[in-house]
């Protein structure tokens, strides 16, 4: 089936990036017209803008934690398209070092909250105003599976993941509906979060270089293997389109090979004889 994404404007934040990278690569190989988002990365950015040569793609650099870069992100987006049919919402940043809560500073915590939450509230806001213009338009959320489970180091992440994943993609579904509303000849705006396992992109290829790294991150899963960013980019397309996703929305989806939580013990760390 076609997802009939030809000449839509998608906005994908982060597309500098593993996964936003291979989102608007496949948005490009369904004909959409891309809004391509960067902060730092402008050299992998306009990388990726050369490889889309056959698609129309603007690139917009914008700190999204700051409300006129937001708005200048979109005001750059309707000024060169007209409209904005979906956002994709990926961008955000994490510690890579584990942090325990106990030792977590609070400006480490206002920044990661910032870089995961604040900047989606930022940019949904501000496309929320144009799909309320426009009566139609549709929001995918890329969130994580520490949403879900827990991610031990990393509180602030898991947190701002979770904030995102449920009580934001949930409430979202029901504003975007009285803004976009279902007609005869319309399906009505929907907002759906994907929540992706340990995927293979730059960020994460040297950790996942350990065999011992690799045991402990499948270890609950039914299809132990690491996700592609493609496997996230999929069902981005899909989720936009009003055609083959017209009745999904408020929806948290897992792409983790059916992951099942966080393995927290090593066998050396475990004492049978109390269990």
């Amino acid at each position: 089936m076609q997802p009939d994404l030809a000449d839509k404007v998608i906005v994908v934040t982060g597309a500098s990036g593993g996964v936003g990278s291979a989102i608007a690569r496949q948005f490009a190989g369904e004909g959409a017209k891309l809004v391509l988002h960067y902060c730092r990365s402008r050299t992998r950015a306009e990388t990726l803008q050369r490889d889309l040569a056959g698609a129309e793609a603007l690139l917009v650099r914008a700190d999204l934690t700051k409300e006129t870069d937001v708005r200048r992100l979109f005001s750059a987006a309707v000024k060169r398209f007209g409209r904005v049919d979906t956002l994709v919402a990926n961008a955000g940043s994490w510690e890579s070092r584990d942090v325990p809560l106990h030792q977590m500073s609070l400006r480490q915590w206002q920044a990661t909250l910032d870089a995961v939450l604040t900047s989606v509230f930022l940019s949904t806001r501000e496309f929320f105003k144009c799909v309320a213009r426009q009566r139609c338009g549709n929001v995918v959320l890329i969130a994580s599976t520490a949403a879900v489970f827990g991610e031990a180091g990393h509180a602030d992440y898991a947190s701002a993941k979770a904030a995102m994943a449920f009580g934001l993609t949930r409430t979202l579904k029901n504003e975007i509906a009285r803004l976009a509303p279902h007609t005869k000849n319309y399906c009505g705006g929907r907002v759906n979060c994907i929540c992706p396992g340990w995927t293979l992109v730059p960020r994460t290829a040297e950790k996942l270089k350990n065999a011992a790294t690799v045991r402990k991150v499948t270890a609950t899963m039914a299809l132990p293997q690491m996700a592609r960013p493609d496997d996230i980019a999929n069902l981005a397309v899909f989720l936009s389109s009003d055609k083959l996703a017209r009745h999904i929305t408020g929806q948290t989806i897992l792409v983790a090979g059916g992951m099942e939580g966080r393995w927290l013990w090593h066998e050396d760390e475990v004492d049978t004889r109390r269990v």
